[in-house]
């Protein structure tokens, strides 16, 4: 079988998450194929995705157009996109990427995380637009825009996606059928230079992207009225506000080292996660490689990655007072030796990157086999 050359596509380098972890084992097994994206800092990349040819516009009135009009501006840039040279393309990201055009005698195959939160009611991140004045305006463009994404969802020849929960969201929304290949988890780690201080041991933990969807003002209330310890990584345009919120007995430490963050890992008691709705959801499993538990939210990819009673525990009502019940019960469980750091740093295993890279490169050999007949 003729081996096919590769393209791949992603929306964004811009960050460092869970996103590009997942495009990197991706680039990992096609290391000879360029990457197209629509924009792009390399100070923010690992030397692997620098090393590697970016295919991106370079022109200021572009990035300048991108800026002011991001939501017209991204679907033409990767539509525009020249694939010609290519027989296989792979593409990644939520809303833009599956976009792309390709000819029929080109095999496209999606990687879609979810269809975009911001269009069909989930929560997500910009919500300036959904208020006052401006409504309407968002009111008609997200309608214009469901057009469109739906048209683009019809593109690629093949979808996958990370969990069952956006596979409901794929059917629903997209009316496709998408294969589940969970997203790759780093599950081993290694002696960190960093340690934790004796003050840092034994406290709750919160990790992610401080925007007001992921409800970090829920976790500050009931901490605040509770007066556990709690430390809380990330950075994000809320954090200005939830540090003067929050009370002495909850920590923030910002865009915290990977050496510093698994270290406050392995020592913490566990994970709180209030996030609802959640895609798949990246850091309950890193947490969990260490042996520590989860509370979270008893919605979305959560339902998939938490076992109840074994790996973590649920909370069902996004209230302060459910929240703060729920993190007493979760200390007594985890005091009384409920949760067993052998299962869960098991049970963790099971979403490693080569588990991810091993389904990911079988589902594309068995669709380019089967496309080039």
């Amino acid at each position: 079988m003729v081996k096919p050359k590769v393209a791949l596509a992603t929306e964004f380098l811009v960050q460092y998450g869970g996103a590009q972890k997942t495009l990197e084992a991706i680039a990992e097994i096609f290391p000879e194929a360029p990457i197209f994206t629509a924009k792009y800092n390399p100070k923010l990349q690992s030397d692997f995705i620098n090393n590697r040819q970016i295919i991106y516009p370079k022109g200021g009135f572009t990035n300048s157009m991108a800026k002011h009009f991001f939501v017209f501006a991204m679907a033409p840039i990767f539509e525009s996109f020249d694939f010609r040279d290519y027989d296989l393309v792979i593409s990644d990201g939520t809303t833009w990427t599956k976009g792309i055009v390709t000819k029929p005698s080109q095999l496209h195959i999606s990687y879609v995380h979810t269809p975009p939160r911001f269009l069909y009611g989930y929560s997500h991140e910009g919500t300036k637009w959904e208020h006052g004045l401006l409504k309407p305006i968002y009111s008609y463009l997200a309608n214009m825009l469901r057009l469109w994404d739906y048209v683009a969802a019809q593109r690629p020849d093949y979808l996958l996606t990370n969990s069952k929960e956006t596979q409901s969201r794929i059917k629903k929304f997209y009316d496709r059928d998408a294969q589940v290949i969970y997203p790759p988890v780093e599950v081993d780690f290694p002696g960190n230079a960093h340690k934790v201080s004796e003050e840092d041991k034994n406290c709750f933990v919160a990790i992610g992207r401080l925007a007001a969807y992921k409800n970090f003002d829920l976790l500050i209330d009931a901490f605040n009225d509770s007066g556990k310890r709690l430390i809380i990584i990330g950075t994000g345009n809320e954090e200005a506000r939830l540090r003067d919120k929050a009370k002495s007995n909850i920590k923030f430490l910002g865009n915290a080292s990977d050496e510093m963050k698994n270290d406050l890992m392995a020592n913490c008691l566990g994970l709180i996660n209030p996030v609802d709705d959640e895609d798949f959801g990246i850091v309950p499993i890193e947490v969990m490689a260490h042996g520590k538990p989860v509370l979270a939210h008893k919605s979305g990819g959560h339902l998939e990655t938490i076992i109840d009673g074994v790996t973590g525990m649920f909370f069902d009502r996004l209230t302060k007072e459910s929240l703060e019940q729920a993190v007493t019960n979760f200390e007594k469980r985890i005091e009384a030796g409920t949760f067993a750091a052998d299962k869960i740093r098991a049970h963790a295993r099971q979403f490693s990157k080569e588990r991810f890279q091993g389904e990911f490169k079988k589902f594309v050999e068995e669709k380019w086999n089967l496309h080039s007949k």
